[in-house]
């Protein structure tokens, strides 16, 4: 399994997104604040250009902030993305399950004038 570092991926992240560190942690913040964890512009400075890398608490907050699987954020060749789209379409699948065929009309009238 090859393994990059996380600042290579903090910066393949911001090129791919067009963002800058400070983006990262205006991303970041909510999670930090839900979770009172503090992040600064120099833990974000200094993860991307590889003089440090976050521990576990940081990079679990980076990742969510990212929306990224964490174990791809540490470096690994694994899908980028987390598993929150496929646990979003689960819970919708689950729940439409349980409605009646007049609701299930209902949500598919919802949906087609989002188009």
């Amino acid at each position: 399994m090859n393994k990059v570092t996380t600042a290579e991926r903090l910066k393949e992240y911001m090129n791919q997104n067009g963002l800058k560190q400070k983006d990262i942690l205006s991303k970041a913040l909510p999670y930090c604040k839900k979770y009172n964890i503090r992040l600064g512009k120099n833990d974000i400075s200094q993860y991307v250009s590889g003089k440090v890398e976050p521990g576990q608490k940081k990079l679990s907050i980076l990742a969510k902030a990212l929306d990224v699987n964490p174990v791809w954020l540490m470096g690994y060749d694994v899908p980028s993305k987390s598993h929150i789209e496929e646990d979003k379409n689960y819970i919708l699948k689950e729940k439409i399950e349980k409605l009646s065929p007049d609701q299930k009309d209902a949500i598919i009238k919802i949906i087609d004038n989002m188009k």
